[in-house]
C-alpha cells in the first residue's frame, strides 16, 4: 500500500480525466482540499473556461473519491514550522508538506513551482504514479 497526498489541482484532474487511482494507493489531504477544489472549479466557471455542469460533475466525483481528509493539530503545528522555514506568509501550501511528512509516502502535484519547494522537504511522485496502467 503506498500513501500519496494530492493537492486540489491533482484532485481535479483526476475528477476531469475521470480515472481511478491505481488498486493499493491510499489518497490523503489536508481539509483544506475540499475549499480549494471548490473554489477553483468556480472561479474557472466565472470565467468562462468551464461549464458549471462540468464544474459540477468534477465537483460530485471528488466528493465519491476515496480520500482521507486530515486537520489535526499536529498537522497544522507542522505546517507552521515549514512555512516558517521555507519563509511563506501563507500555511495553504505547507499542509501539503506536513501532511506527506507525517502520513504519506510521497506527495503528488501538478504545480511545478509547489514541486521545486517541495523538493529536499518531501518526497514527491509523478501524476501519473496513481493511475491504473
Amino acid at each position: 500500500m503506498t500513501r500519496f497526498v494530492i493537492d486540489s489541482g491533482v484532485a481535479i484532474r483526476l475528477a476531469r480525466d475521470g480515472v481511478e487511482v491505481r488498486a493499493g494507493h491510499h489518497l490523503v489531504a489536508p481539509t483544506l482540499l475540499r475549499s480549494q477544489v471548490l473554489a477553483t472549479l468556480h472561479e474557472a466557471v466565472h470565467r468562462g473556461e468551464l461549464p458549471a455542469g462540468d464544474a459540477r460533475a468534477q465537483l460530485a466525483h471528488i466528493g465519491r473519491m476515496q480520500i482521507r481528509l486530515l486537520g489535526d493539530g499536529v498537522l497544522r503545528g507542522r505546517a507552521w514550522d515549514i512555512a516558517t522555514r521555507l519563509g511563506w506568509a501563507s500555511t495553504y501550501d505547507a499542509e501539503y508538506l506536513a501532511l506527506t511528512q507525517l502520513q504519506a509516502d510521497a506527495f503528488v502535484t501538478l504545480d511545478a513551482d509547489l514541486a521545486r519547494c517541495a523538493e529536499g522537504v518531501v518526497p514527491l511522485a509523478p501524476y501519473e504514479a496513481l493511475l491504473d496502467g
